[in-house]
C-alpha cells in the first residue's frame, strides 16, 4: 500500500520532466541496478575499508570525486614539496655557513703565510674536507 503511494508520487513528479532529464535518470537507474546485479563486486565493496568521515571507499569519498581530484589534496602536496625544498635549502645554507666559519678561523689564526703555501698543509686541508672535518 505504502509502496503504491510512493510510486504514484514519483510518477506525478516525473510527468513534468523534460525527456532528456527522464532519459538520464533512466540510464542512472539502469547502471545502479547493473551494479547490484554483480554479487562479487557488491561483496568486495562491502568489505572495502573506508576513510574516517569520508562516507565511502578510499579514493572515492562522499560526493564521488577521487581524492586526487580534490583541490585540497594538491594544495597539501604543493605545500609538502615546498617544505621539503625549503628544508634542503636551509640545510645547504647551514653547511655553507659552517664552511665559512672554518675558513674564517683558519685565516685569522696565527699561522704564517708560508704555512698556507706548504703542500702538506694543502693536502691536510683536502683530507680534512673529504673526511668531513673529523
Amino acid at each position: 500500500m505504502f509502496e503504491r503511494k510512493i510510486v504514484a508520487a514519483l510518477d506525478a513528479g516525473a510527468a513534468g520532466m523534460r525527456a532528456g532529464t527522464a532519459y538520464r535518470l533512466q540510464q542512472a537507474r539502469a547502471a545502479a541496478l547493473a551494479r547490484l546485479a554483480e554479487p562479487e563486486r557488491a561483496k568486495a565493496m562491502r568489505f572495502t575499508p573506508a576513510l574516517a568521515g569520508a562516507g565511502g571507499q578510499i579514493g572515492a569519498p562522499a560526493g564521488g570525486r577521487s581524492v586526487f581530484s580534490r583541490r585540497s589534496f594538491w594544495i597539501g602536496l604543493v605545500m609538502l614539496v615546498a617544505i621539503a625544498i625549503g628544508y634542503q635549502q636551509w640545510a645547504a645554507w647551514q653547511q655553507l655557513a659552517e664552511l665559512a666559519d672554518v675558513d674564517t678561523a683558519i685565516l685569522t689564526s696565527d699561522l704564517p703565510i708560508d704555512a698556507y703555501l706548504d703542500r702538506g698543509f694543502q693536502n691536510w686541508l683536502k683530507t680534512l674536507a673529504s673526511d668531513g672535518g673529523s
